[in-house]
């Protein structure tokens, strides 16, 4: 009869009267402590899947930021180049045309390039046909076509860039809207040609229109498949709402970048015939675009970020269009009296480089000076890049002196003329100029290239290897300075779509979801109301990331992460195969897990917790000592077989690949995605100087002979790159059967005029390496 308690006084039993226990009721303490073992066992668990996200995070965005700085590392090493070898050498000549382009030519020599009225829609076109100017339905129905997988004719695309040239010129560097015109304003971030996530923009928000406005920040280009259809759908949209429609440059707004990162390979792709045209057009429509925008005089959007130097003042100064490249200051003409006396390809102003302190790419330059450790390419940015080269006015003039006296017969008369003119009393003038290019040249590749940092300071951004990095006291000083309240910017992958750093005063927005991989991050755009307080929305424009759960997903990008990840080991396989025997002294075959480790860092010069990654990218190991020959085996990755070609040329291949590729496409300059052989052994020459190395014309010779299967002295270049892409092993039979069908379509009987090689599926960067 009654209850009991037990001993430990956590169970309390009620009994009948014959002694049989009825009920049992847990105390309050137990229950208590059976719930903290659950929440610590959960935040185990979400402790556990945070890591993984995080390192599969760092792998990505690790690969990507090196993809960028070997970019401008590659782009200052043939700067240095062109303005030091002689005008008659012929890696020079391979190369000054990308030079070129960023010279300020007047806008009468532009309007060739847009005039479309030669080219004829044929009958048979069933894509929009538009007419100027546009209105509303042209814009929504140029939507739609692109949305059924349409293309839009040649002859209209370059009347529309046309028009969008026009209105960009008369628009100012900073846009400065006010949300009392409309309720809402809302801002975008990256697109990266993802097509999808801004057809879901407007499936969500609502197209553009005269009671809803946009502000686009940058980076509609590379690495995503439908980069110029986004672009023209974009510029129809402004040239109809031009009050409502305002788009700000991007990094990747630039010719340069699009070289490696897929947008040139793009339109070539799609507008074989004026692809070159478009191109160029683009250039000059890029360097147009404003550089940021500023709503109610308290929100200031721009792509990149800021500097403790960024002047809002001096930015709407400065002749934007000049800057065809954010990478290197521009180039002007020089007057008629000294350009007779200069090598016509070398017509350059006396200011404008920020390898000289007077740009001196003239024919007095009969000799190449030696090149720099290869040091001063791997780990400069931008900004102090210039030390390598970079001499007081003084010293120049001291050299150009001793230079014309030097100089060979053929180049005499024009070296003294130039001399002479070095030395008149424009010279301060000529250093004044130089100052103030360069003054403006920062101020906008911090716009366009800068990232927060969680200290205070601000330091160059030698992870992405332009622009800076700047802290929360930066922050608040331009704030206050030019008093306003935040910062909203983009040019960083965010998992959420968003992210508020520095006291919630800097916002980053992004808008490309499933930017790494499927499941990867949400894409997210945000409004901002007359009370100017965020208001978010996020989104995946992939379905089949809404039917997989958090771990689903997560498993699936973390795979995709280590597959990347495993890539690149095999890629730099020689390297490291050297690390680990400087470790393993005794030649056994094995190391330690920490000198692995430390192998790995330094090889790599990748931002990874090598020792969290241990137990994914190592299976086995024997006493805590790793067979290293072994564990190359079992990365699952597999290269074809070569055996002619010699090994240090395929390292090489593999290893720098997307480097090789962008030194081919620009060494193609009539865009046609063929070379020539003796271009292709000047590419190696270029690559060979690049990368201090040396490789005999022998094992070139060889590689040329292996590739050219049908014997018509020009190298296809996606056949080419295709042809040394590592791949998983796992795939290799399906990889063989797509290789033996391509095999019979091109043995088989072929018409000249639509013999085109078979497109092949590029991963992000540009290259073939990413997942599938």
């Amino acid at each position: 009869m009654g209850c009991g308690v037990t001993k430990g006084g956590e169970f309390h039993k009620r009994y009948d009267k014959d002694g049989n226990i009825i009920s049992v009721r847990i105390s309050a303490a137990i229950t208590i402590r059976a719930a903290v073992l659950i929440q610590r066992w959960y935040r185990q668990y979400v402790a556990r899947m945070e890591l993984r996200r995080r390192y599969t995070w760092n792998i990505f965005q690790s690969i990507e930021y090196a993809g960028q700085q070997d970019q401008i590392k590659l782009y200052n090493f043939l700067g240095y180049l062109v303005d030091n070898f002689t005008p008659s050498s012929n890696e020079r000549n391979l190369i000054s045309h990308i030079f070129r382009e960023n010279e300020v030519c007047r806008d009468i020599e532009w309007e060739r390039f847009f005039d479309y009225r030669h080219i004829e829609v044929p009958d048979i076109y069933s894509g929009p046909r538009l007419t100027f100017p546009l209105n509303a339905d042209q814009a929504a129905d140029l939507v739609e076509a692109f949305r059924s997988k349409q293309q839009l004719h040649s002859r209209y695309v370059l009347q529309l860039l046309g028009e969008t040239w026009k209105l960009l010129r008369v628009l100012p560097n900073i846009n400065r809207i006010s949300t009392c015109h409309s309720k809402e304003i809302t801002i975008c971030g990256d697109l990266h040609g993802q097509l999808e996530d801004l057809l879901l923009i407007f499936y969500k928000n609502g197209m553009p229109s005269m009671e809803k406005a946009y502000v686009f920040n940058g980076d509609f280009v590379d690495r995503g498949k439908d980069s110029i259809e986004i672009l023209l759908i974009l510029f129809a949209f402004l040239l109809v709402y031009p009050g409502e429609v305002h788009l700000n440059r991007g990094n990747h707004e630039d010719h340069i970048i699009n070289l490696r990162y897929g947008f040139t390979k793009e339109v070539l792709g799609k507008y074989k015939m004026h692809g070159k045209r478009i191109l160029k057009l683009l250039q000059k429509i890029f360097s147009w675009l404003p550089l940021a925008t500023v709503i109610d005089q308290k929100v200031l959007i721009v792509h990149g970020g800021i500097s403790d130097t960024t002047d809002l003042a001096l930015v709407a100064r400065v002749d934007r269009h000049k800057y065809v490249s954010s990478l290197r200051p521009p180039k002007r003409r020089i007057s008629h009296s000294v350009r007779a006396s200069v090598d016509s390809d070398m017509d350059e102003d006396l200011v404008g480089s920020k390898y000289s302190i007077l740009n001196r790419r003239r024919a007095s330059l009969t000799y190449a000076r030696p090149f720099p450790a290869r040091e001063s390419f791997q780990h400069r940015s931008l900004q102090d890049f210039s030390s390598t080269v970079a001499r007081t006015m003084e010293e120049e003039l001291e050299i150009r002196r001793r230079q014309a006296a030097m100089t060979r017969p053929g180049y005499s008369m024009s070296c003294r003329n130039l001399n002479t003119s070095m030395l008149s009393p424009s010279s301060s003038d000529s250093l004044d100029a130089f100052e103030n290019v360069q003054n403006e040249w920062k101020q906008i590749l911090d716009l366009l290239w800068s990232d927060p940092m969680i200290p205070d300071g601000c330091v160059p951004n030698e992870v992405r290897g332009g622009g800076c990095y700047w802290g929360p006291n930066v922050t608040e000083e331009f704030l206050n300075k030019h008093s306003m309240q935040l910062i909203i910017r983009s040019h960083e992958c965010k998992q959420d779509g968003y992210e508020f750093c520095h006291n919630r005063k800097v916002l980053t927005i992004f808008s490309a979801s499933n930017y790494y991989e499927v499941g990867s991050n949400r894409g997210a755009f945000v409004r901002l109301g007359p009370d100017l307080v965020p208001y978010f929305i996020q989104y995946q424009a992939n379905s089949m990331t809404r039917e997989m759960s958090v771990r689903q997903s997560l498993r699936r990008t973390e795979h995709s992460a280590l597959k990347v990840l495993r890539e690149q080991l095999f890629a730099h396989k020689s390297d490291l195969m050297s690390a680990f025997q400087q470790h393993d002294k005794e030649n056994t075959g094995l190391i330690s897990l920490s000198d692995w480790g430390s192998a790995m860092s330094q090889v790599l010069h990748l931002d990874l917790p090598w020792r969290m990654l241990r137990s994914q990218l190592i299976t086995t190991t024997t006493d805590d000592m790793l067979d290293y020959h072994n564990w190359f085996r079992n990365l699952a990755i597999k290269e074809k077989s070569y055996e002619h070609i010699e090994q240090t040329l395929l390292d090489t291949l593999y290893k720098h690949r997307s480097t090789l590729e962008t030194i081919f496409r620009i060494v193609d300059t009539d865009n046609s995605g063929f070379i020539s052989f003796e271009d292709f052994r000047q590419t190696w020459k270029l690559l060979n100087a690049y990368l201090k190395m040396e490789i005999s014309e022998e094992s070139i010779n060889d590689l040329v002979v292996s590739i050219d299967t049908n014997k018509d002295g020009n190298i296809d270049i996606d056949e080419f790159m295709e042809s040394f892409r590592l791949v998983d092993k796992n795939m290799l039979e399906r990889g063989k059967s797509l290789f033996m069908r391509r095999s019979e379509e091109y043995d088989g009987p072929q018409d000249e005029t639509t013999n085109q090689p078979p497109q092949t599926p590029t991963n992000k960067e540009g290259g073939f390496l990413a997942p599938p």
